[in-house]
């Protein structure tokens, strides 16, 4: 055996044996039981390079949001927005602990939210739909007109529309520039039509837990701009009644004992979960307009391992019959072939597991036509393997003219391909990116697989003085 040709072989060793290592977690992994599965994963347990099983594969939801055009700020262009709420509802599902989250633009003003495993998405919902819409206010309750609105408004049956703001005829009796908003624990407050300061001055916030009611509070960290702001506002209304406000409803009003700065708290009698929640929305900003669930599919974890059975039987099934056939047809060159095919689909699973892709449906669709094409270019050498072999050349020749013949076609059917995945992977959404993502990496493994694998193992042969190849 040549240097080069030992370089060869110790070249795809090396990956062959990479490529075991990476896919043996994925073994050890799927091999569980599924009621083990998600119990590791709830704990953090699951392996960190690894296959992903996408939602209709391993169950999950699947919410359709719309953003409310209509409340954007004039001043921020409609494509602005949906990229700024995408990028926070990723943030906020990302914080919240959701792997393997899909989220895409859909359209004009939708989003598709696919959250694997999570087969009740009524926290994750809550969690998405906050505006987050975080204000500091002064108190106005002890003037008459306060008090007349609010003797108007337990007169009133439905004193607010859906959207938290009074009826015109109870509007009238507040005076001009000021509102009033619901308290979380009962009661109302008068307070300025205009927030002083924002959530958008924030630079942080976390759960922390009260010493004296043992409830958790969500604490806050105002920027530099925002602590100077906070500091006037404080410093200014000593003695008065702050109002926390969070998607126009007054969480919590303490009185401010002495100027604060950088720091504050939003209390109230919350669980862990609706604390932890809060943290996340503010942490990871305001939404710039309401978002609302148009569309929620819920896939069981049942149907998804149905799937996975149902796909791996037909894709067993099609590669037998491959196998088999290039094997008859082409004998000792569809053997070399088939090699050349496990090995393929070897290295593919390899590469998306390293890079922890998520694989879907259309996404082994995908890795199917990869290996049909992988098959159809070791196709086109055996036939002008074949040419040659009729015209009675020797066998190294065959080998070489066979592989340059056939190099320019094979080439130009990937690459037109590759391009044709990259447009789908560049333009698609859901489904058509996964199928994309699987074909590009199949085929340009195919190229190497197809081309340089075979190849070497035809030279290893002919290094043992092989006389014939059986075609």
């Amino acid at each position: 055996m040549s240097n080069k040709l030992a370089v060869k072989w110790g070249f795809i060793l090396v990956i062959l044996l990479g490529s075991l290592f990476l896919i043996y977690p994925n073994y050890r992994w799927y091999s569980k039981p599924l009621s083990e599965r998600n119990a590791l994963d709830s704990l953090g347990e699951r392996p960190k390079r690894m296959l992903n099983l996408g939602l209709d594969l391993r169950g999950g939801s699947s919410l359709l949001l719309e953003l409310e055009v209509a409340k954007l700020s004039d001043k921020e262009p409609l494509h602005e927005a949906m990229a700024r709420s995408i990028e926070i509802i990723r943030n906020r599902i990302d914080q919240y602990g959701v792997a393997e989250t899909s989220i895409t633009r859909q359209g004009d003003k939708w989003i598709m939210v696919q959250l694997p495993g999570v087969s009740d998405p009524q926290r994750a919902e809550e969690l998405i739909g906050k505006t987050a819409m975080l204000e500091f206010h002064i108190v106005k309750n002890d003037t008459a007109e306060a008090q007349k609105a609010f003797e108007k408004i337990d007169d009133t049956e439905k004193p607010f529309d859906e959207d938290g703001n009074l009826i015109p005829e109870i509007a009238k009796l507040v005076p001009e520039g000021y509102r009033i908003l619901r308290n979380k624990d009962g009661g109302y407050s008068l307070l300025n039509d205009k927030a002083e300061v924002t959530g958008a001055d924030l630079e942080n916030a976390r759960v922390v837990m009260m010493s004296d009611n043992g409830y958790p509070a969500v604490s806050f960290t105002f920027n530099a701009e925002g602590a100077k702001k906070f500091g006037k506002l404080t410093g200014a209304n000593i003695s008065k009644q702050l109002a926390i406000v969070l998607d126009n409803v007054v969480q919590s009003a303490p009185t401010i004992q002495s100027r604060i700065t950088r720091e504050g708290q939003i209390t109230g009698s919350f669980s862990p979960e609706e604390a932890r929640a809060l943290a996340i929305v503010l942490k990871a900003g305001a939404l710039p307009a309401p978002v609302h669930v148009i569309e929620k599919k819920i896939i069981g974890p049942t149907l998804g391992e149905d799937s996975i059975r149902s796909g791996l039987s037909a894709s067993g099934i099609a590669l037998v019959l491959i196998l088999l056939f290039m094997m008859v047809y082409y004998k000792a060159a569809g053997f070399i072939a088939d090699t050349a095919l496990l090995l393929n689909f070897v290295f593919t699973v390899a590469i998306m597991s390293y890079f922890s892709a998520t694989l879907t449906l259309p996404g082994i669709a995908g890795m199917i036509l990869s290996l049909a094409m992988a098959i159809d270019a070791n196709v086109l050498i055996i036939e002008r393997m074949r040419e040659e072999k009729r015209l009675g050349k020797p066998v190294y020749e065959i080998i070489n003219l066979g592989y340059d013949k056939a190099w320019s076609a094979i080439f130009d059917s990937n690459i037109t391909t590759i391009i044709v995945g990259a447009c789908l992977l560049q333009f698609g959404t859901g489904p058509v990116k996964g199928f994309a993502v699987t074909l590009i990496i199949g085929l340009v493994v195919s190229l190497f697989t197809a081309v340089f694998v075979t190849r070497a193992i035809y030279e290893l042969l002919l290094t043992s003085n092989t006389k014939e190849i059986s075609l």
